[in-house]
């Protein structure tokens, strides 16, 4: 069966429920699990301090979402990771990859409306393009 779960989250409601059911699924099985946030990359604007405010700020945001899940993850052996990435999709395969997961659990979708038309699943993008077997969550 599977030893390790990668749980990609972005904070959305959606997102939650995943987490959860893949919280669940490690405790049922046995397995360890790795949360995973993917934060943007940094913008750059002529103003710097800006830029490192606003890095400071999704950054604290990221670990505060990490932390809230890991507390979920009582009992479970958790590990909470952020990256920086433009592509969060691969970002959550590079992270499996890197990690040595065999399963990932994640929502349906993140983004909803027109943006979610035209940026494209994250989701449909994991599926598209990796290796190792996706749970998806709806």
């Amino acid at each position: 069966m599977y030893t390790h779960i990668l749980i990609p989250t972005d904070g959305s409601e959606l997102a939650g429920k995943a987490v959860q059911h893949g919280i669940a699924l490690a405790k049922l099985i046995g397995a360890k699990v790795t949360m995973l946030m993917v934060l943007p990359p940094e913008m750059v604007t002529d103003d710097s301090q800006m830029n490192e405010i606003r890095k400071a700020r999704l950054q604290r945001h990221a670990e505060e979402m990490l932390g809230a899940v890991a507390r979920q993850a009582a009992g479970v052996a958790c590990e909470t990771i952020q990256v920086e990435h433009e592509d969060p999709y691969r970002a959550i395969i590079d992270a499996a990859d890197s990690k040595g997961c065999d399963l990932i659990v994640m929502a349906s979708h993140g983004r909803r409306g027109i943006s979610a038309i035209v940026l494209g699943s994250e989701t449909h993008k994991v599926l598209t393009h990796c290796r190792i077997p996706v749970l998806v969550y709806r």
